[in-house]
């Protein structure tokens, strides 16, 4: 096997697939990346037996073949390459080892035999559909920051997506929660969705499929079955196993009789949590949310920092004294790009409901904390 490629073009593919490596790996094979030059490409492949990525990126190839050769430590020489950089890689005629040339560097690299590398059976995905990337993407980040990483309730540890229905409209709908804070984002069911099966897509997927999204073409192909998941890019494809496990009635955590309604400007708002959390509690991050009619004051104290209040105009006229946890509620805001912030709120004790004004496809549902 012989080919020659740009340095960039292998770096930002290898960037793309050696991420899904595990750093620490019992089995050999899966620190390695599978390479296969065919002609005009190179195929670069990673798995850690859940999570499997392909890329296809164009390359000169005198002589076809394939091997695997370790991931990370292939990335790092890449990356350390000067920046207009061609980069040869030769496999001697056993197949045992792999050289790396990029003008006056040299290097060698031990691989593995291609037969050891394990593929996902993948199986039959009888659902496809395709979604903009820019849907998929506000898909991913105004639900993944609530996803749990409590390993005993693995079945948080992802984000459900399934079909559903707003007003009589089918949508696809996305929820996380990790018991604390709820996120639920949904939009047009697109055409071929209709009848999928509700699946958890892991928080370790939901991460390499972020990344890829910010360099994907307009239109992503989602192909699932129930328990396997395929995102289809211009060049690149992830597989992934889904969580097996059944996600809560999420449903039950959104309070429907909150009658205490006040809007804020979200940017000041935001600002205001971040300054004033400067001083909570380390632990709990606690924050005190005073209402006096149209004034809202933020407080947190803390007995080592000491103390900080700020305070800020509202529309609404309520009177509550309520507690949230300060990095939980910007987690949220920080997600609200419109003019307006909703809170909808009980009392003290009850769970409070965060939407944008502008923006009915996302909702918040956040738990309070005694302070």
């Amino acid at each position: 096997m012989k080919f020659v490629i740009d340095r960039a073009a292998l770096l930002r593919s290898l960037n793309h697939v050696q991420s899904a490596v595990e750093r620490r790996n019992t089995i050999p094979i899966l620190s390695n990346v599978l390479m296969k030059a065919e002609k005009g490409s190179l195929t670069l492949s990673t798995t850690d037996m859940d999570l499997e990525i392909n890329e296809t990126v164009a390359a000169t190839v005198p002589q076809t073949g394939a091997t695997t050769a370790p991931a990370h430590t292939l990335y790092d020489i890449v990356r350390k390459l000067s920046d207009d950089s061609q980069v040869e890689v030769i496999l001697n005629k056993d197949g045992t080892q792999m050289t790396v040339q990029a003008g006056r560097s040299d290097f060698k690299l031990s691989c593995l035999p291609v037969a050891d590398f394990p593929e996902i059976s993948i199986g039959e995905l009888p659902v496809s559909f395709s979604i903009p990337a820019s849907e998929l993407r506000s898909l991913i980040d105004r639900t993944k920051f609530a996803m749990s990483t409590e390993e005993t309730r693995y079945y948080l540890n992802g984000i459900y997506v399934h079909e559903a229905e707003s007003s009589g409209i089918p949508v696809l709908r996305a929820v996380a929660t990790d018991g604390h804070r709820l996120a639920r984002f949904e939009m047009p069911l697109p055409d071929g969705a209709s009848g999928m099966p509700g699946v958890i897509i892991p928080r370790k997927t939901v991460g390499e499929l972020r990344k890829l999204i910010d360099e994907a073409a307009d239109l992503i192909k989602v192909s699932l079955s129930e328990n396997k998941i395929r995102f289809s890019f211009d060049h690149a494809v992830l597989t992934s196993k889904l969580i097996d496990g059944t996600f809560p009635d999420y449903q039950r955590v959104i309070p429907q009789g909150n009658d205490k309604v006040v809007e804020v400007d979200p940017k000041v708002f935001t600002g205001a949590i971040d300054r004033v959390s400067t001083i909570s509690d380390g632990k709990s991050r606690a924050l005190k949310i005073t209402l006096r009619g149209k004034q809202m004051t933020l407080s947190a104290s803390s007995p080592e920092a000491g103390s900080a209040t700020e305070e800020m105009e509202v529309n609404g006229d309520t009177d509550l004294e309520i507690g949230f946890n300060a990095k939980y509620l910007l987690d949220i805001t920080s997600q609200i790009e419109g003019e307006g912030c909703r809170l909808t709120m009980a009392d003290s004790a009850s769970p409070t409901i965060i939407q944008d004004n502008g923006d009915p496809s996302a909702l918040y549902v956040l738990m309070p904390l005694r302070v």
